[in-house]
Formats: C-alpha cells, structure tokens, sequence
C-alpha cells in the first residue's frame, strides 16, 4: 500500500470522524478557525475506535505521521497535521514530538507556535492587514508573493482608546478580539503620549515570571468571564519612542527592552526561553500557579517595567538608523524588496550594543522589519529570539499617534 493511498485512506477517515462531531474548520483566510485549540470530545473517540486506525502499531503510526508532517510542509495543506494532533490525545503526544518549533523548522503549525521564537538565521515573512473602520488589525503568514489571497490567518488585534492609554487587545480569533475570550493571549499598552508601550503576555513566559495587576485583570476575576481565561498580565517587552527634533518629516527613534529575554539569546548557542503549551487558568488543573484562586493569593504587585528591575541581562533592540539619500531625497533603509512604500512607519530593529555581548556585524542582523506596501497592508518579517506574538505587538506601536514625537 503506498504512502500515497494511506494519506488518502486517512483523510477519508478525518472526514467520517468529522461527520460524526468533529467539527474544525480549517480555513486560512479572514474567517479562519486553524487557529483554535483543537479540543477532544467523546464523539469523536467513539467515531474514532471504530475506525481501520485504532489498532494501527505505535511504530507504524509515527511513521505515517512523520510522513504527513514532511509531506504538508506548507499551508494550508499543512492543516492536515494540525487535524492529526486533533484526532486524539495519543496522536496529539506524537504530533508534538514530530513537530519542531520554528526555531528548528522555520513553520509556523500550531497555535502556540506564535508564542515560540522566530527560526534562526533566516526571517520568518508575515503582513499586516489594516481595517480603519473597526480599528482592528490581522496578521498573516503570506503564502505565496503571486497569491492575492489573505494569507493564513495567525492574529488579530483591536484598539481600544481609553482617558489616559491605549490598549490593543491580541487574539488567536479574529472574530472575537477581546479581554473576555478564550482566545486572549495579550496586549499592547500605550502612555498618554504614545511614547512608551509595554506588552503584556496573558501567560507566564518563564518559571520567573511576576503578574502585574491592572484594572483589566480585576474586572476579569470579578466577572469569572470564562475558567479558561488567563488571569494574569505579565509584562515581556517594553518600547520607547524618542523626541523627533525635525517632526514627521524625520525618522522615528525606538528602543526595545526585552524583559523575558536574555541578551545572550543572540550569541551563537544563545537559548531564548520558549513556551511549550497554553495555560488555563483551571484551578484543578494547575494547582501550583496561585495567583488563579483568590485575590489574597496572588503574588505581589508589580509596576510597569522591566521584570528584574534593571536592563542588564535583557535584551535591548533599537531601530537601524536610515540613510539620507540626496537624489531621492528622503531617508532610506534595505529592505531587501519586502518595502514598497514610504513611511514614517517603517523600520528595522537590530541588537543594541547596550547589550554588551559580541559585536560587530552580529549587531547589524535585522531581527524584525516592518513596512508599508500599500494601503493599508503591511509586511512584518522576523527571527529568533522574538516570536511572532511579540514581533506584532512591536509594530502596533509603530501604528499609534505619537504625540510628543511627531
């Protein structure tokens, strides 16, 4: 029997499962739902136990599953790996071995892999698409240069102007980009004057990793919205934007400090921590995170800034600085034909040398660049040590007014 027909068999297989209550849609485009945790129900057990596949040899089966992850190594065929890990818990255990993060394997496949560092040593390309009515913002993984399709769709973000700040709300549904979903993940957060944002991570990104208390995570907790909310708001990165002495006809000056990761993480060898799975904050499921139970239990409160109190240790990012370019007159960076159109928006950060490890070219590596390419579209490539999750959160600052700056 060829590998070939097996695939075929397979997805026969997926399709009676999905039939029989299985039901995952697995678009790619602005009303994607790859994206959703895929959940186990006794339905789909039962429709799966009377399938050829139950009594398949664990030998076998890896095998097999090896086989499709190599062979759907792109989207959206590659929604048929992330059905495989929905099958059932066991095929879900082996479809996390086969699986590599896009550290090692430059994809982007499950949910959480937008939470993972970007891969090394090549820039992982994305976009941005922009909807000024609803002020919401959608990040895709592009697919093809050629392709006038969306995209696969990855994240969604939604600008929410309060008195004294602005928050943009990031979610894995682009449906349903709010505080209260299941499908929070984080926020950006702006001072009055658009100079200063922090981006705060709905789950700890490290053992080490302190809760700050706002008055969204209050109104969360008094609500009890959902048990699989994240209740806590941990800050991983903070931007700051300098005073721009010729205005908006100047480029931007920025500096990122990344809390949660170490300035080593650039190094040859280098390690950037790395989230292996989502938290709930279900108390029965995970007793040893407090802060779920109660009020009077969760740690201490935490003011905004950097999670160790100072920078050293953390990486630091700035923006590379534009050359002026007197025929065109106008400031210009290398982006290697992934910018089209000019705009104050656009940049590339690099390593900082506050960082004070290695030097040289190193520091010159663009880890994320974003862009203008049309209207209302544009490009966010990366890399390792930022993930896709913080690598957005970046560029919605480059979105917002910056009052003081411009």
């Amino acid at each position: 029997m060829s590998f070939k027909s097996i695939l075929q068999d397979m997805k026969g297989e997926f399709g009676s499962i999905s039939r029989k209550g299985f039901d995952v849609r697995f678009g790619y485009g602005m009303r994607s739902r790859s994206h959703r945790v895929v959940q186990d129900s006794s339905v789909v057990v039962d429709a799966f136990r009377q399938s050829c596949w139950a009594n398949m040899p664990p030998e076998l089966l890896r095998d097999v599953l090896m086989r499709i992850e190599v062979a759907e190594s792109t989207w959206p065929p590659r929604k048929n790996v992330v059905a495989c890990a929905g099958v059932c818990r066991s095929w879900r255990e082996i479809m996390k071995e086969i699986v590599k993060t896009p550290e090692v394997s430059c994809k982007l496949t499950f949910p959480i892999s937008l939470k993972q560092p970007g891969p090394r040593g090549s820039l992982l390309q994305c976009y941005i698409k922009r909807n000024r009515s609803n002020q919401t913002y959608y990040l895709y993984l592009g697919l093809n240069q050629a392709s006038n399709d969306d995209g696969k769709f990855l994240l969604a973000a939604r600008k929410c102007r309060r008195p004294t700040c602005t928050d943009y709300i990031i979610s894995l549904n682009c449906d349903d980009v709010s505080k209260g979903s299941s499908t929070y993940i984080g926020k950006l957060r702006s001072n009055f004057l658009g100079t200063k944002f922090t981006i705060y991570d709905g789950q700890p990104p490290n053992a080490g990793a302190r809760v700050t208390k706002c008055r969204s995570t209050r109104l969360i907790n008094m609500k009890q919205v959902s048990p699989r909310v994240p209740s806590g708001n941990y800050p991983v990165a903070h931007i700051s934007y300098e005073l721009n002495v010729l205005g908006s006809r100047g480029p931007r000056r920025m500096q990122c400090v990344m809390d949660a990761i170490p300035a080593s993480s650039i190094e040859p060898g280098g390690v950037a921590p790395t989230q292996a799975e989502f938290l709930h904050s279900n108390v029965d499921t995970f007793p040893s995170l407090p802060f779920f139970r109660s009020k009077s239990t969760r740690v201490e409160n935490f003011q905004s800034g950097p999670l160790s109190g100072q920078k050293d240790g953390m990486l630091v990012l700035r923006n590379k600085a534009p050359r002026w370019h007197e025929q065109l007159q106008c400031w210009c960076l290398n982006f290697n034909g992934r910018v089209t159109v000019a705009s104050v928006k656009n940049f590339q950060l690099v390593a900082s040398s506050e960082n004070g490890v290695g030097g040289g070219q190193d520091h010159e590596n663009v880890i994320l660049q974003f862009g203008k390419v049309g209207k209302d579209v544009f490009t966010m490539d990366y890399q390792y040590p930022i993930s896709a999750f913080q690598a957005f959160a970046i560029c919605l600052s480059s979105f917002d007014t910056k009052i003081a700056c411009e």
